[in-house]
């Protein structure tokens, strides 16, 4: 059996999604129906810091949150914002955003280069240890 390279599964996704430049993100950051998703991992956040005002969503629950019949589902998910989800170099949340869609969720994108391109376009963070 062949295993289907994760970085495929990304190129697919990115294809089929919509990417929003870190520039963009950073113009719309304050945005009250803008909101910045953030996937990664909680040791990702302590390492790495954080967008001030994202929202944190781990991957792993992250289907579970969005989907309002399940009974981990978060409101804000149901709200009329823009989700523009993002991890560390948008690997996971190409493949999220995906499979978000496929669910039948709209009006969401990936922040193209994830938190590091945030950050090498001059994004704000806070905390982390690497600051």
């Amino acid at each position: 059996m062949a295993i289907k390279a994760a970085f495929e599964m990304v190129k697919e996704a990115t294809a089929e999604i919509e990417t929003i430049s870190p520039a963009e993100a950073i113009r719309r950051k304050d945005d009250e129906d803008f909101l910045l998703v953030d996937i990664r991992d909680p040791r990702e956040l302590e390492r790495e810091g954080r967008i001030p005002g994202a929202y944190h969503a781990p991957r792993g629950m992250l289907e579970f949150w969005i989907d309002p019949a399940s009974p981990y589902y978060k409101p804000i998910f149901g709200e009329k914002k823009k989700f523009v989800f993002f991890c560390a170099a948008a690997g996971r949340s190409a493949i999220s955003v995906k499979t978000l869609q496929d669910m039948g969720m709209e009006n969401i994108a990936q922040l193209g280069e994830g938190f590091s391109g945030w950050r090498k376009a001059g994004g704000p963070v806070e905390g982390g240890r690497n600051g």
